[in-house]
């Protein structure tokens, strides 16, 4: 059992840690202007140098709830993951992790909408482009999406002995 809660421990910091990763780095899109490698993100436009990430006056409301649901899920991550210290020294004996699972699904549904609503607006190759594809940055946010679901589950099935 305490390997079971110290593989859990280690997935869900690694969890946050991408989380951290995805967010912050602006490599969710990458694709080449014919001389230079371009990528995007969601803060930024990068090249040789990094400018805000421009975007249509329609699609901006789009990149703001993306961007807040994507720091939403951290934030409710690293409280799951305080959230479980606390219930592993305070929680009786034969009580499960209710409210850890509970929070760790509040951030798995928040990385899920956060990254669908980028991958419905904003996977299109920007102009001037010649070919576009996801970046590192996507593809963590979504084994984030994956491993939260998992660790949130684990969480609420998982009984302190």
């Amino acid at each position: 059992m305490l390997v079971l809660l110290a593989g859990i421990f280690v997935v869900h910091i690694a969890t946050v840690i991408m989380l951290f990763v995805s967010t912050i780095a602006n490599v969710w899109m990458v694709g080449s202007d014919g001389i230079r490698n371009v990528s995007w993100g969601l803060w930024l436009q990068c090249n040789t140098t990094c400018v805000q990430l421009s975007v249509d006056s329609g699609d901006e409301p789009s990149l703001r709830a993306a961007q807040a649901f994507m720091i939403l899920s951290i934030i409710f991550s690293v409280i799951a993951l305080v959230t479980f210290i606390a219930q592993l020294f305070t929680l009786e004996k034969g009580k499960r992790f209710y409210i850890t699972g509970a929070i760790t699904l509040v951030c798995w549904l928040c990385i899920l909408i956060g990254v669908s609503i980028y991958t419905a607006r904003f996977t299109d190759s920007l102009p001037g482009l010649i070919s576009s594809h996801h970046g590192y940055s996507f593809i963590l946010a979504w084994i984030c999406f994956c491993f939260s679901f998992v660790i949130g589950i684990l969480y609420l099935v998982l009984r302190k002995k």
